[in-house]
């Protein structure tokens, strides 16, 4: 490459990718929109690829994007993780800290975070535990685990809690390339109300969704309710339906290598908030405390 890539542009373009806009992304890095634009602008020039589809009403990530995202991901964390550690005075910490997450979190966010946690933390272990929301927020509550990470936007009455929100994820459509929709950048959700629609019930999922469907007064076309994810990636991709879900779960392929594309969805739909859960007016064990301040550090740094 003739041109270096600085962190800059790539934290510039994951702030871009995790917001789905420009202004949104430069108002979160304190900068100038157009700091963003010429990062992004940049970064595709010395790549020469197109990182994001530009919509009327923000942007998304094209399938060279989405590959390109988990790499700067990484490089980002990768570096904050050692800046953690190099100024962190409680390396030599020990102990056992109690975790619970929901099925989403356990699957998709937490395993890259608990190893890059142990890294800096050789010395604490975990105690994990799958759980329901419900429970999940009994067992915080109880003091039977120390942390909980889940959907906060599933949580009701979170002032009981200490709370720390970790990441936004966009909801976005999952599309066939073939599928009818994907032939629009941005389709609303009465359009996908005339089209199948696979939904998943895991975390709540099917709740979740159904609140911005009625918001809307429609309802969705639903020919299968699942809690495989794969399953439903492979239908998404076959064209038997269409679903809409986080950012945080997106792959633009199926189990058999088949393309799915995300398209935003003109309606406004809320974003998946996944943040951390822990007892108010108890002070948390010195592990605990490690790694609410690692994640807290890592995810906003």
């Amino acid at each position: 490459m003739s041109k270096d890539i600085t962190m800059r542009q790539l934290r510039y373009f994951v702030a871009a990718a995790e917001s789905g806009q420009f202004s949104m992304a430069a108002a979160n890095e304190h900068v100038s929109q157009s700091a963003i634009t010429l990062a992004v602008s940049a970064l595709e020039d010395v790549l020469r690829t197109r990182l994001f589809d530009r919509l009327p009403h923000g942007v998304s990530l094209t399938l060279e994007g989405h590959d390109f995202y988990y790499h700067a991901r990484h490089v980002i964390d990768s570096l904050s993780d050692a800046l953690h550690k190099s100024r962190s005075r409680a390396r030599d910490t020990q102990g056992t800290v109690r975790i619970g997450a929901s099925y989403t979190v356990m699957g998709y966010f937490l395993p890259e975070i608990l190893a890059r946690f142990r890294a800096s933390y050789p010395q604490i272990h975990f105690e994990l535990q799958d759980l329901d929301r419900l429970t999940l927020e009994q067992a915080v509550l109880s003091g039977k685990i120390d942390i909980g990470v889940a959907l906060l936007s599933n949580v009701i009455e979170i002032g009981r809690f200490e709370h720390r929100s970790l990441i936004r994820s966009q909801r976005k459509l999952w599309v066939a390339p073939s599928h009818p929709l994907a032939q629009s950048q941005n389709p609303s959700l009465r359009e996908i109300a005339e089209h199948p629609y696979i939904m998943l019930t895991v975390d709540e999922g099917e709740q979740s969704s159904m609140r911005y469907w009625k918001k809307e007064r429609l309802t969705p076309n639903v020919i299968l309710r699942t809690g495989s994810v794969e399953a439903l990636r492979g239908l998404v991709s076959h064209g038997f339906g269409v679903t809409i879900l986080s950012e945080m779960v997106f792959r633009p392929w199926s189990l058999e290598g088949k393309r799915i594309e995300a398209r935003d969805v003109a309606n406004a739909i809320p974003q998946m908030d996944v943040g951390m859960l822990w007892r108010k007016n108890s002070p948390p064990s010195p592990a605990a405390r490690a790694f609410i301040d690692f994640l807290g550090y890592t995810r906003q740094s």
